[in-house]
C-alpha cells in the first residue's frame, strides 16, 4: 500500500512539473528564459559560425539582423514532452517496485539537454535554409519553419526514446505499438494542452497548425520504422 501510494505521488509530481513549466513557459518573457535560450544562442554560434546579441524583451538577434532566436524558440514544449515521455516509462514500467524520487531530476536533466540539442539543430537548419533560400513549391514560408520544426522535435524525441529503450528483437507491430507512445506524449503536449487551454478559439489558424502536427509525425515514425527494420534484416543477412 505504501509502495503505492509513493507510485501515486510521484505520478502527481511529475504532473504537476510538467503544468508548472508549462505556465512559466505561457507567461514568461525572452528575458525569462535566457536559461534556455543561452545555452542553446551559443551552439549555435559554435556551429554556424554566426553571432547573436541579446536584446531585451526580444530574444538573441543576429549580427545582420535577419535572424531572431526568440522565446518561441525556445522549445519548451518538446522539454515538456521529452520529460513526461522519460518519466512515465519509468512510472509504468517500474509501477509494481518501489522507485527512488532521483529518476525526476535525472529525466528533467535528460529533457533539458535533449531540448538544447534539439533547439540548435532546428535553429542551424533554418540558418541555412534563409541563406539558401530554400522553399517549395506546396508551402509558404511560415508553412516549412512550421514542417521543419515539427520534423526535427519530434524526430528528436523519437531518437530520445529509442535511445532510452530496452533493445530487444520485435517485430513490425510490436515496434509499431512501442514508438505510438511517445507519438501520443507529444500529441498530448502539442494538441490536448492547447486544446484544453482554448487555443481552438484561434480559429483556421489553430486547425491548420493541427493538421500539420497531426500528419507528420505520423510519416516520421513509419520512416524511422522502416529504417530500423531495415536495419535488423541487413544485420540478420550478415550475421548468415
Amino acid at each position: 500500500m505504501n509502495s503505492r501510494k509513493k507510485w501515486s505521488a510521484q505520478l502527481f509530481v511529475v504532473g504537476l512539473c510538467a503544468l508548472a513549466l508549462k505556465v512559466h513557459y505561457s507567461l514568461a518573457s525572452p528575458d525569462q528564459l535566457r536559461w534556455v535560450l543561452s545555452p542553446t544562442t551559443w551552439l549555435v554560434e559554435f556551429l554556424s559560425g554566426r553571432s547573436f546579441s541579446f536584446e531585451s524583451h526580444a530574444g538573441y538577434m543576429s549580427s545582420d539582423h535577419t535572424f531572431l532566436i526568440a522565446a518561441s524558440c525556445a522549445g519548451v514544449n518538446f522539454m515538456i514532452a521529452a520529460f513526461l515521455m522519460l518519466t512515465l516509462r519509468v512510472l509504468v514500467g517500474q509501477r509494481n517496485k518501489p522507485l527512488s524520487w532521483h529518476f525526476v531530476p535525472v529525466t528533467a536533466a535528460m529533457a533539458y539537454a535533449s531540448t538544447i540539442i534539439a533547439n540548435t539543430v532546428r535553429i542551424c537548419i533554418a540558418l541555412e535554409m534563409q541563406r539558401d533560400s530554400f522553399h517549395l513549391e506546396l508551402l509558404d514560408r511560415n508553412e516549412l519553419h512550421r514542417l521543419e520544426g515539427i520534423v526535427v522535435y519530434f524526430a528528436f524525441l523519437l531518437v530520445l526514446f529509442i535511445a532510452t529503450e530496452k533493445r530487444a528483437n520485435a517485430g513490425f507491430v510490436r515496434r509499431l505499438r512501442q514508438l505510438c507512445f511517445p507519438l501520443g506524449v507529444y500529441y498530448a503536449t502539442t494538441l490536448l494542452l492547447p486544446l484544453m487551454n482554448g487555443a481552438f478559439k484561434q480559429g483556421t489558424v489553430f486547425w491548420e497548425h493541427s493538421l500539420f502536427v497531426m500528419l507528420v509525425p505520423i510519416l516520421v515514425t513509419l520512416l524511422v520504422l522502416t529504417i530500423s527494420m531495415a536495419s535488423d534484416l541487413t544485420k540478420a543477412r550478415l550475421k548468415t
